[in-house]
C-alpha cells in the first residue's frame, strides 16, 4: 500500500483519493470489498495522466462509472478503481444537441432533458448508473435504446489515451453491445462523454411520459432493495422474457444469504440486507444451471464481475 500511495502521489492529478476505500458504497448492490485506492479524476485530462503512468509502472486500473451492473468481489478490488463520477459536464447546442459527461447518472441527464423541454430519453427514467455506462453497455428498455439517440462520443483513445471522439455508425450497436466492449472497433476505449440528439417537446408532457416508466419500474420492485436491475439479459430466440422464464423455475423469493431473487419479478436478483458477492454468485449461478437443465438455454448476465473473486 505504501508503494501505491507513492505512485498515485507522484502522478500528482487533479482528484479526489481514498484508500481501503469500501466499494459497497459505489454500486448499485451495495457490495463489495475495498479497493486498494479509489480515485475520482476531475476532468478527463487527469484520467489520461492517471492512465498513461498506471500503464507505465504496471499498476492494474479499473475504470467504474455509476456501479449499476457492477458485482464486486468480498475481497475487494486490488490495484487502482478509476470512477469517472466527476465527469458531469452538460451543455446544450443548436436546441435539441444535449451533451453529458460520463459521470452524470442517468437520472440526472433524463431529468435536465425534461427540464429543457427535450424529448427522447424518456424511456431512460429512473434506469440506475451513469451515462458513460450507458453508452457502454447500449441500456435499453420500453423498446428504446440509447444507440437511438447518441449521435457522437468522446473517449479516450487506448494507445497514449488522447481526446479522441466518434459519431454513430449503427452497424457496431446491437441489443446492448456496442463498439465498447470486447473485440469491438473501440475495445479499451474510455468513454469520458456523449452527445444526443433530443426533439423540442413539451415539458409537462415529457415528465408525464417519464412518471409512467417509473411507476412501472415501481411495480416491479426496482426501488425496493440495492440491485442491478435486471440481472440477465433478454434473448429473444428463447421466445420469452429471462423474467418469465425464471418464473417458471419457481425463482421469486429464492434465496442464499441476504442475496434474493425479488417476489415482484423474477429476473431482479437483490441485496435483502448484507448479501455477500459469493451469495449472489451462487444465487446468478443456481438460475443458469436451472435455466440450462430444464430448457437448456444459456442465461447471459447483464453484471460484470469486478475484484478477487
Amino acid at each position: 500500500m505504501t508503494t501505491l500511495r507513492k505512485f498515485i502521489e507522484n502522478c500528482n492529478i487533479d482528484a479526489d483519493i481514498a484508500y481501503d476505500e469500501p466499494m459497497a458504497k459505489h454500486t448499485t448492490f451495495k457490495i463489495g470489498g475495498p479497493a486498494d485506492a479509489f480515485v475520482r479524476p476531475r476532468n478527463a485530462a487527469a484520467f489520461a495522466t492517471l492512465l498513461r503512468a498506471a500503464r507505465e509502472a504496471g499498476l492494474p486500473v479499473a475504470v467504474i462509472g455509476g456501479g449499476a451492473n457492477l458485482l464486486v468481489a468480498d475481497r475487494g478490488v486490488r490495484g487502482v478503481v478509476a470512477s469517472t463520477e466527476a465527469l458531469r459536464e452538460t451543455r446544450i447546442s443548436d436546441g435539441e444537441i444535449f451533451y453529458a459527461g460520463a459521470g452524470l447518472s442517468v437520472v440526472q441527464l433524463v431529468r435536465l432533458a425534461m427540464q429543457n423541454a427535450l424529448s427522447g430519453l424518456e424511456f431512460a427514467a429512473g434506469l440506475p448508473g451513469s451515462v458513460g455506462g450507458a453508452v457502454y453497455m447500449n441500456a435499453r428498455c420500453y423498446e428504446r435504446e440509447f444507440a437511438d439517440v447518441i449521435i457522437k462520443i468522446d473517449y479516450l483513445e487506448p494507445e497514449e489515451f488522447s481526446a479522441a471522439s466518434t459519431t454513430m455508425d449503427r452497424a457496431g450497436w446491437a441489443y446492448k453491445r456496442t463498439p465498447f466492449m470486447a473485440e469491438g472497433a473501440l475495445a479499451g476505449t474510455l468513454i469520458t462523454g456523449a452527445a444526443f440528439t433530443l426533439t423540442r417537446g413539451d415539458g409537462a408532457a415529457i415528465a408525464a411520459r417519464m412518471a409512467e416508466f417509473e411507476a412501472d419500474r415501481d411495480a416491479k420492485g426496482h426501488f425496493d432493495f440495492p440491485s442491478a436491475g435486471s440481472l440477465f439479459k433478454n434473448n429473444r430466440e428463447f421466445g420469452k422474457p429471462t423474467g418469465r422464464i425464471l418464473d417458471e423455475l419457481g425463482f421469486r423469493n429464492r434465496r442464499i444469504g441476504d442475496a434474493m431473487v425479488s417476489p415482484k419479478h423474477a429476473n431482479i436478483f437483490i441485496n435483502a440486507g448484507q448479501a455477500s458477492a459469493a451469495d449472489m454468485v451462487a444465487l446468478i449461478e443456481e438460475a443458469q444451471a436451472a435455466a440450462r437443465k430444464s430448457f437448456g438455454i444459456e442465461l447471459e448476465p447483464e453484471v460484470i464481475r469486478l475484484g478477487e473473486f
